[in-house]
């Protein structure tokens, strides 16, 4: 009991400390997981480990084979996870780059990864190729921490994001593929009767995980299972998929629940999201306590098994020779600058997918006796801790010095996403200002995408906000809900993180009334709430733009639009065409040089006045 409630509690307090220092989760995990295990095992004074998932094979924590029923029943749910998030509109959508990064670069990387663990360890070619296959991994659990903590420009971040997305159940799916032609071979050879075996595995696992994610969509769908059991449902329905795939042909249970993850993610299911939120907190606990337990049963001898100077090598080929290779011929001809291919080559950290399956495929083979398995835990966990750590540690120096770290972010989040907000995006848009509305009305985002405008669907009060790798470019924010309350927190809650620059919002009816009560982050004027600025959006709807040359002529022109009761102040257009949010303190804002200048505000035009309008 003891042990078990030691491998959460610091399974949790791991997942805390990455959360706080901006690290992968993982490599707190899995130190801790060695610390605990083989490290330990120089402290104590038997020569016994603090924590023994496995001793003499048949004592300890997890005695007999329960540890691999374990780690088995625990990656089937992180690949189902996995599977769920990958959608093939993304896929259609992400761009050339992206498409030839998960299979042009995968290939590479597996023909590469092969070839050198071939030669520089002397391991079989199976074996070779199943430690490629592992290392195809990246995943986002790894790469989010990474770029959340080193804002890069827009391109770089969004490869770099999608490409851990959508590598992450195609990489588990290569690596269950190339263990599963292994153990179907007789005697270790691949003869007619394996490639018929792994026939029968492709086929048991793709039509279990293919025929059970319609049946649970159908019974969704229809409401066959009330809402508060459709998560452990769920569970219950990837457990049982995986063991029963696994009965008709063994080893195909991970197959079937990666096709069933990713067929239920790209059916229209009503609760999807609240299934992911689900599984992913589900996968947290079980990572947490997954990777300090197959760390920590890591022997010393298996550590000395790869102190070598193979090791190194392998480790710099694949880092320095073998990732550059894959990025530079999947972003061949595409618009990506030199420093920012650079960039994405260097930036490539191992997952918890990758060390997780190598652990489970790496037992598993010990136990058939499989020559040269004995290398893949340690060698994987290798590359996982290595690449963690290199690129955790250098990836905001090696930004800023080939001028790829994102130095200024003037990106605008507007919270809201009704009409008036979609006519100030857009013109903030047309005016190259990069722009992201955010809203939980459904309706108001797919009016926005409509207008080729970036909006997110989300909760304000959701944690998905602030660990959106797509809003490190903001710097300003803008709340325009008909909600003070919400106006109020999402200046208090994304001021530091996204309003670095400026952040803004809306008055109160109560503060218009009383002007002294106006705070210096409210919006426009000291005259306009939510309401008054959709009555003026709905009457003229339109932005418009009046120069102005000197500090007298903005304050002549700015008295001017506030006595009308039809016009309202936005922004100053300055010369060189930046933008000025204009807070409510209007008559008081000071330039270096108005000359140039324009006058942006929404409302009647001044006919004969207006340089330029924009509807």
């Amino acid at each position: 009991m003891l042990e078990l409630a030691g491998i959460i509690i610091l399974g949790i307090i791991a997942q805390w400390v990455a959360w706080r220092l901006k690290l992968p989760a993982i490599l707190p995990l899995i130190l801790i997981g060695l610390f605990v295990g083989p490290f330990s095992t120089l402290l104590s004074d038997d020569g016994t480990k603090w924590i023994e998932p496995i001793w003499n094979g048949v004592e300890g924590f997890f005695p007999g084979e329960s540890l691999y029923y374990f780690v088995s029943l625990a990656i089937s749910i992180i690949l189902f996870e996995g599977g769920l998030t990958l959608k093939r509109s993304e896929i259609k959508n992400i761009g050339p780059v992206i498409t030839k990064l998960i299979t042009l670069g995968s290939l590479v990387t597996f023909l590469g990864g092969g070839v050198a663990a071939y030669f520089i360890f002397g391991l079989s070619l199976k074996i070779s190729f199943l430690f490629s296959g592992l290392i195809i991994v990246t995943g986002p659990t790894v790469i989010s921490p990474i770029l959340r903590n080193v804002p890069l420009k827009k391109d770089v971040s969004s490869v770099l994001k999608w490409e851990g997305i959508l590598i992450d159940p195609i990489g588990a799916l290569v690596a269950v593929l190339v263990y599963e032609f292994i153990v179907a071979g007789e005697g270790g050879e691949f003869t007619i009767t394996a490639l018929k075996e792994f026939g029968k595995i492709v086929l048991f696992g793709s039509t279990f995980g293919f025929s059970f994610a319609h049946a649970l969509a159908f019974s969704t769908k229809k409401n066959l299972i009330p809402h508060y059991l459709l998560n452990v449902f769920t569970l219950s329905a990837v457990l049982g998929v995986f063991v029963m795939s696994d009965a008709f042909a063994h080893e195909s249970g991970l197959l079937a629940v990666v096709v069933m993850g990713m067929v239920l993610g790209n059916i229209n299911l009503p609760n999807l999201k609240e299934l992911l939120y689900f599984k992913e907190s589900l996968s947290v606990l079980l990572i947490s306590i997954l990777f300090i337990l197959l760390s920590a049963n890591i022997n010393i001898e298996d550590l000395q098994l790869i102190y070598r100077w193979e090791t190194a090598v392998l480790f710099l080929v694949v880092v320095f020779l073998i990732r550059p290779i894959g990025v530079f011929l999947s972003t061949q001809g595409s618009d990506l600058k030199m420093n920012e291919r650079i960039c994405i080559s260097w930036v490539g950290p191992r997952g918890s997918v990758a060390a997780g399956i190598a652990s489970l495929f790496g037992s598993k083979l010990l136990l058939k006796g499989e020559p040269g398995a004995e290398y893949i835990t340690p060698l994987v966990f290798m590359i996982v801790l290595g690449t963690v750590l290199l690129n955790a540690t250098t990836a905001r120096v090696f930004a800023k010095m080939i001028g790829v770290f994102l130095k200024k972010s003037d990106g605008i989040l507007i919270v809201g996403a009704s009409e008036v907000s979609r006519l100030i995006a857009r013109y903030l848009q047309r005016n190259n200002r990069h722009v992201v509305l955010l809203d939980s009305n459904s309706n108001s985002v797919r009016m926005a995408k409509e207008l080729e405008l970036e909006a997110i669907e989300a909760n304000i009060y959701s944690d998905d906000i602030t660990d959106n790798i797509e809003l490190n470019h903001v710097g300003y924010v803008m709340a325009l809900t008909g909600s003070s309350e919400i106006n109020n927190y999402a200046v208090s809650r994304f001021k530091k993180q996204f309003g670095e620059n400026g952040s803004y919002r809306l008055i109160s009816k109560r503060e218009m009334d009383d002007p002294t009560s106006i705070p210096k982050e409210g919006l426009f004027s000291t005259t306009d709430d939510y309401i008054n600025l959709t009555e003026v959006a709905r009457k003229y709807p339109t932005i418009q733009e009046i120069s102005v040359n000197s500090q007298e002529e903005y304050k002549a022109l700015v008295d001017k639009i506030l006595k009308e009761k039809e016009m309202i102040p936005l922004f100053v257009k300055e010369k060189d065409g930046s933008i000025d949010i204009l807070n409510s303190f209007v008559e008081e804002v000071e330039l270096a040089s108005f000359e140039g200048s324009k006058v942006v505000y929404l409302g009647k035009p001044m006919i004969a006045e207006i340089e330029n309008t924009e509807n």
